[in-house]
């Protein structure tokens, strides 16, 4: 070791112990790493790696600065439109300060107000994001992680970030693992390796070398994954970044996310109001041109027109409509860190779901029994409010006690005013669950345990596959000494002789041991893990009371044995998952299960939450059902399918593809993080919005691709919460049917809102256009169409969003993106070219008809403009031969100004009826939402003040109606 030390240094140390495998030998490890297995490291040393290879810490993803998030939302989506409308209302006052002695000021003021609105917008959208993000921060655990560490021959309990690679570390249950280790010796070592593969069952760690593949074997524990009993000794092999989970959460953060369907949207609306705003402003040019206006002037209206085809309030109202649902599905616990992402839920065609803490409870719980020659199925509700099984069997009283017994899990401290199911238990989850399954079905275990106090024990291991316990005895009629063991059922079988049916023990023949077979095979297809039970009474001559057991040089019988029963248990599906799997089946929506548990599980778990459907099969199925190979099966033959990660690493894109094609119901186990990752890829390829559920750092590369990425709230890792868009609180799958179900809505309440919105826009444009081709007096101002905009149509446009949903919502497909548009051909041209024609022509109604009542006859009114406008003509004649001065045209035309926005205003009533439902009749959907009907009074009480109220002739130009 010194020779190695002196001659290669430091640097060769790192690197060569970077390079070592799990399969290398604990001696060859120990002599690359140049330290004696009970020294660790000398401190010179550790400084030395540290410097080198920095803290043993992930790098926080990059960030995106304050003030980018807040540009994004200033100049980002509809706000681009809103600019160029403002920039051009500025340039068109420029162009008419240089050329006017005193020119009109409605541009300067249309210009400011375009720039307030935007600004505000982006103000308020910003402080919503950062309202989510604040609760974000609030996930994060602050709380430093230790780590126990032999250095210098010592043991020292350091800051985990310390830690460097060559670090000796112990571990214990209910520890952090603080980086990825090479285990060297373990006793009972376990680790919960879910949030890295999946498994919801923890797994053993030990020196021995069991699996090529590195997530597999045992003899490695990585980075962040938690021990949840035994002890273990360690060298770490990787720290921060190099490790496993380091290297998911670079690839996590190294992924781009591409637009959000929202966006769009939005983007393809902006062309086409572009579109329409530049072929009637170049119109207009051409038309003013051809009348013999000058350059300037002709400018001037272009710019008029393409400005009054800006929709003012929109903005506004698309980014209300937005926070009102992301408020709605907090309540209803979907946390939106990013509003676009409302909308993308409802728009997703395909669900590819974790399977542990998502579909199922995340808690072991047990689900069969076999005892008396029959399988008893437990209750696994939540709320245990299932089925009950008949407890009365003197057998079930033998079970239940080694159930008890054998078991080294005990519920922690302050606990008994939370229910049994709910309570926090330190030991392994198989062994928590038959805590709580005994402690809800024969009281309190604590109190069992009492009765019989533990005198030797052998705790399970790998190699015997059981677990054993003598206990006290008191029981009268029974001997002074119980055995108990429990652990794999085909070992317990083979160290028994006899089996208890009825409370009676009886010998234990080929009968009952086929018996016994059949039900192990049938418990353990369902994907539940079993576990088998018996016990001894031990003679009182051979072992009196006071008996010194010896659990190492064991001096008792461990042969000869009773068998009493099966316990199977499973992670139980949640309550609600198969209804909304049922409702996204007809909503059209395809599920796929995507998860690092075994494959019979997955398909246990899938039949039972109806991603498998009744009467589906897989090939296996069919093979099985028709006694041939699988080879000789059809693939399309199956509707369902169960793809194991080992055969999809093999598969080419367009096998992959066939399977995601040809199958309506899959499952795909044993998945790793990257393959995650191309399943996702792979559905984004069939041209389906893909929303990816998980909690695990192995899921944050798939959250961080897919359309919309759901992490879970509870048992969520910090990097799957920060890579995706929207955040479970209650873990719930059923909750994302909801945030379905309000994105759809708000998808339709949104194309609702904008017919409403756009159908103001034809009876504001055609009066400039009548003021230039007809050289008539303005009929409605630049102020009044504000007042309209961002006065009497916003509450109206906003109560849209409230809308209850259309009884079709979830009975449809989900909308095709490239089809059915946010705005389309169809709603541009009832809006424009029927609603908007009706409103334009109510509105010029009330013109001529005011200006015909003051003298000035329609017909009389053409080519007028020019002397109409003039300040310095004051004896106008109409048709009756009446002077007008300067002064009192202007009120008749401000007069003409209110009737005409009061008129937008009157049809404006129904069209919010018209625009209230897109598929139903006004009859089947009702008039219960009471924001619409406030929004109806709220438009005409504002319409009234704005006309009425003293001093608005002097600011706003409009003057009151007789």
């Amino acid at each position: 070791i010194q020779f190695c030390t002196h001659t290669l240094g430091l640097s060769h140390t790192v690197n060569a112990l970077r390079d070592i495998s799990h399969c290398q030998t604990w001696a060859r490890l120990t002599l690359c790493c140049f330290l004696f297995p009970l020294q660790g490291l000398t401190g010179a040393r550790v400084k030395e790696i540290l410097l080198r290879d920095g803290p043993n810490s992930l790098s926080p993803p990059v960030t995106t600065a304050e003030w980018v998030k807040f540009c994004k939302h200033l100049f980002g989506g509809f706000s681009t439109l809103l600019w160029i409308g403002a920039i051009l209302c500025f340039f068109a006052y420029s162009i008419q300060a240089a050329s006017e002695y005193e020119p009109v000021k409605d541009n300067l003021y249309l210009g400011i107000v375009l720039s307030a609105v935007v600004i505000i917008t982006a103000c308020f959208s910003y402080y919503q994001e950062a309202k989510s993000s604040k609760i974000m921060d609030s996930f994060k655990n602050m709380v430093p992680q230790q780590a126990l560490v032999v250095r210098d021959g010592e043991k020292k309990c350091i800051n985990a970030e310390e830690v460097v690679v060559g670090d000796l570390v112990e571990v214990k249950g209910g520890d952090r693992i603080p980086a990825d280790l090479r285990i060297i010796s373990a006793h009972g070592c376990k680790v919960d390796n879910s949030s890295l593969t999946g498994e919801s069952e923890p797994q053993i760690r030990s020196p021995e070398f069991s699996n090529e593949n590195p997530l597999e074997t045992r003899n490695i524990a990585f980075f962040s994954t938690n021990c949840v009993e035994g002890t273990a000794r360690g060298i770490v092999i990787s720290t921060g970044d190099r490790t496993v989970m380091g290297r998911i959460a670079t690839l996590a953060s190294s992924l781009g996310s591409g637009q959000t369907p929202i966006a769009i949207e939005i983007e393809h609306f902006i062309h086409i109001i572009t579109s329409v705003a530049m072929f009637l402003g170049v119109s207009s040019l051409i038309i003013s041109l051809i009348l013999g206006y000058g350059w300037l002037e002709s400018v001037v209206y272009l710019i008029g027109i393409i400005v009054a085809n800006v929709p003012e309030g929109l903005l506004a109202t698309v980014t209300v409509c937005l926070t009102l649902t992301a408020k709605r599905m907090a309540k209803k616990n979907c946390l939106v860190k990013n509003l676009e992402a409302v909308e993308t839920l409802g728009s997703t065609s395909t669900i590819c779901s974790d399977k542990t803490g998502t579909l199922t409870q995340n808690r072991m719980t047990v689900a069969h029994m076999w005892f008396d020659n029959q399988i008893h199925e437990a209750d696994t509700t939540e709320d245990q409010r299932g089925n009950s099984f008949d407890r009365s069997s003197a057998t079930w009283a033998a079970l239940s006690r080694i159930a008890g017994l054998c078991n080294r899990a005990v519920f922690l401290t302050d606990q008994n005013n939370v229910p049994i199911l709910k309570r926090d238990v330190a030991g392994d989850a198989s062994e928590a669950a038959l805590l709580k399954c005994i402690e809800l079905c024969c009281g309190s275990v604590a109190g069992i345990r009492e009765k019989y106090p533990n005198v030797a024990e052998i705790p399970f291991n790998s190699t015997n596959k059981y677990q054993l316990s003598i206990h006290k005895n008191s029981t009268s009629g029974e001997t002074k000494h119980l055995l108990v063991m429990k652990g794999a059922p085909e070992r317990i079988l083979d160290r028994c002789s006899t089996i208890v049916l009825q409370g009676k023990e009886q010998p234990l023949d080929d009968e009952m041991k086929d018996a016994f077979q059949n039900a192990y095979v049938e418990l353990g297809g369902l994907g539940e893990r079993v576990l088998g039970f018996c016990h001894f009474n031990l003679p009182d001559d051979q072992f009196p009371e006071g008996f010194a057991f010896d659990a190492e040089e064991v001096n008792f019988p461990t042969e000869n044995l009773c068998f009493v029963g099966l316990m199977a248990m499973i992670d139980p599906p949640r309550a609600a998952v198969p209804d909304a799997v049922g409702k996204c089946r007809s909503a059209g929506i395809k599920v796929i299960m995507v998860t690092g548990d075994h494959p019979i599980t997955a398909k246990a778990i899938a039949k039972g939450v109806g991603i498998i459907s009744e009467g589906n099969e897989t090939v296996e199925d069919i093979a099985i059902r028709l006694n041939v190979p699988v080879s000789d099966i059809n693939p399309r033959d199956a509707k369902a399918c169960v793809v194991h990660g080992g055969d999809l690493k093999d598969f080419t894109s367009e096998e992959l593809d066939e399977i995601l094609k040809n199958h309506t119901e899959i499952v795909f186990a044993r998945t790793s993080p990257q393959q995650k990752l191309i399943i996702v890829e792979g559905c984004q390829r069939q041209g389906a919005i893909v929303a990816v559920t998980g909690d695990g750092v192995n899921d944050s590369p798939a959250l961080k691709k897919a359309d919309i990425g759901i992490a879970m709230g509870i048992m969520g890792s910090d990097v799957s919460k920060q890579a995706a868009d929207m955040i479970l609180l209650d873990d719930n799958f059923a909750s994302i049917v909801t945030g379905v179900e309000e994105g759809r809505l708000i998808f339709d309440n949104l194309k609702k809102s904008i017919a409403y919105t756009l159908t103001s826009n034809v009876p504001e444009i055609t009066p400039f256009l009548m003021f230039i081709i007809a050289n008539i007096p303005l009929p409605l101002g630049t102020v009044t169409i504000l007042c309209i905009d961002l006065g009497t149509d916003m509450v109206p446009a906003i109560s849209l969003a409230y809308e209850h949903a259309e009884s079709d919502i979830m009975k449809r497909q989900p909308r095709n993106p490239k089809k059915d548009k946010l705005v389309n051909e169809r709603m541009i041209s009832k809006g424009y070219g029927q609603i908007g024609i009706m409103q334009a022509a109510g509105g010029f109604f009330t013109y001529f008809v005011i200006l015909a009542e003051n003298g000035f006859l329609p017909i009389d009114l053409l080519g007028i403009r020019v002397r109409w406008d003039d300040k310095y003509n004051n004896d106008l004649e109409d048709s009756y031969g009446q002077q007008w001065t300067y002064e009192q045209r202007k009120i008749v035309e401000f007069t003409c100004h209110t009737a005409f926005f009061t008129s937008i205003v009157i049809v404006q009533w129904a069209n919010l009826i018209i625009c209230k439902t897109r598929r139903n009749s006004i009859v089947q959907q009702g008039m219960t939402n009471r924001i619409l009907i406030f929004g109806l009074f709220e438009e005409t009480a504002l319409a009234a003040f704005l006309s009425y109220c003293p001093g608005t002739d002097m600011g706003l130009r409009m003057f009151p109606l007789k």
